[in-house]
């Protein structure tokens, strides 16, 4: 095991440094200019979207898709995913998830708009779509399209739930009772048994119940966080400066690459809000507006709301709070900590009710995007009700597994398996972005003129007749 986990490590490391790092930095700054800042420059636009309503009573709005890719986006990785960033890699691990953050809300734009553009109809005339689609359909790449799909499924039924579930015992650590034997068993028990009966009621109850419990979820812990840093108002100040001056100690950074601030900033900020990954799609297109950059633009909210919001409360939390950090309580056990300096007992007890909540809504956004990539693989259809039951079932042998896996085992299959996507939509997405650019000039023309911005195909010279929808 200890062979393995030092082999994986190495493939990890290697595509992070300097593969991943060049891509998504490219790309992201590429989408940026070329769109003119789009993530920052109709932020406004953006935020008004969120809550407009789809033309059809029985579609899904811009609001139940922005939950269902903040239902898989936010999760654990807010908490354990910034803290073992800061533990192991040191303050500045923290910039460098808001640079990936903003650079990276242009590419979640430009994906999301392409899967909007791209989108397949069902025969109830529900849409559907995601990476593979515009894959396929825009650049004659069905193979390609495939080996995604692939990539996907060993991510979100595999490597993300492999981890989920450990983040989630692990929180557990810090109290009296915790057992290393039987504790996690429990933990990943009780977890598989709940995901198993959720996920049995298909897609429409997965939108219904992160419609709901994401904003509760969100809100709460942002709360929490606040109420910690004002207590620490007078730290706040040396706490952004040790931020800035750890993230531009390159002497620091280059002595140990692989384990600086930087490399775990960008790993555990990418894992977090998936810019780019080619996931989020797979729910943009399942919403009902009138023009492909509306879910675009709603889509880098999603991101913003994971990283600014919920990933620097974390961040502001434990560093401002002064507790030691260390390996020793990287992950849960060092926000633990940092709550237990204003709540006390009732501290730990807070964050593992949030993981609780985290880890269940991620599991559940998460194998809502593994039905699409497997009905893509199934010749555009969905599978059997007799394979889905036994593929879930998978699903939960996994979650269960994840509880007793070691940490190292549990981040670096999930890093793997997420750049492996990462590495074939973001170049797709390069090619692409030309189509997505024209969509948002469209949009901009119409705003202009005070429409409502409605997509026709033929208004950006694309042949109608190959698209489901825009005719």
């Amino acid at each position: 095991m200890d062979a393995f986990i030092n082999f994986m490590n190495r493939v990890d490391d290697v595509m992070y440094y300097p593969i991943l790092i060049i891509v998504l930095t490219a790309a992201g700054l590429f989408f940026t200019f070329r769109s003119r800042f789009v993530q920052l420059r109709l932020f406004g636009t953006a935020c008004k979207l969120i809550v407009e309503k789809p033309a059809g009573e029985q579609k899904v709005s811009s609001f139940q898709a922005l939950m269902v890719s903040t239902a898989s986006r936010v999760g654990t990785g807010n908490i354990v995913g910034v803290s073992t960033a800061i533990c192991l890699g040191g303050p500045g691990a923290c910039f460098w998830m808001w640079l990936l953050c903003i650079i990276g809300a242009s590419s979640a734009f430009i994906e999301s708009t392409l899967a909007q553009i791209f989108k397949q109809k069902d025969k109830e005339g529900h849409s559907f779509g995601g990476p593979a689609y515009y894959i396929e359909k825009a650049l004659k790449l069905p193979v390609i399209a495939a080996v995604f799909c692939v990539f996907l499924i060993a991510t979100y039924a595999f490597g993300f739930n492999l981890l989920c579930s450990y983040n989630l015992q692990s929180s557990f650590a810090v109290y009296s009772f915790y057992d290393s034997t039987w504790t996690p068993v429990i933990v990943g028990g009780v977890l598989a048994a709940a995901v198993g009966f959720c996920v049995m009621g298909g897609g429409k109850r997965i939108v219904k119940l992160t419609e709901k419990v994401v904003p509760v979820m969100g809100i709460a812990y942002v709360l929490m966080s606040l109420i910690i840093i004002f207590a620490h108002i007078p730290n706040i100040p040396q706490t952004f400066a040790a931020i800035f001056k750890d993230a531009f100690d390159f002497r620091a950074i280059f002595g140990g690459l692989s384990g600086s601030c930087m490399i775990l900033g960008i790993k555990r900020g990418l894992y977090s809000n998936e810019a780019g990954v080619g996931s989020a799609p797979n729910a943009s297109a399942s919403a009902d507006v009138t023009h492909p950059v509306k879910q675009g633009l709603v889509q880098t909210i999603s991101v913003y709301i994971d990283t600014m919001l919920l990933c620097t409360a974390t961040a502001l939390m434990c560093l401002s709070s002064g507790v030691e950090r260390s390996a020793d309580v990287s992950g849960a056990p060092y926000v633990q900590n940092a709550v237990s300096t204003i709540f006390g007992n009732f501290g730990p007890v807070f964050i593992t009710v949030a993981m609780v909540l985290f880890a269940f809504t991620t599991l559940i956004g998460n194998l809502y995007y593994v039905d699409n990539a497997l009905a893509y693989l199934n010749k555009k259809r969905p599978p059997s009700k007799k394979f889905m039951t036994f593929f879930y079932i998978g699903c939960v042998a996994v979650i269960f597994v994840g509880a007793l896996v070691p940490m190292d085992l549990a981040w670096t299959m999930a890093d793997i398996t997420m750049g492996g996507m990462t590495l074939i939509n973001i170049p797709c997405c390069l090619i692409l972005s030309g189509v997505a650019i024209k969509a948002l000039r469209d949009f901009e023309s119409q705003k202009k003129r005070r429409l409502n911005p409605t997509f026709r195909a033929k208004n950006i010279g694309l042949d109608e007749t190959k698209l489901s929808f825009w005719k």
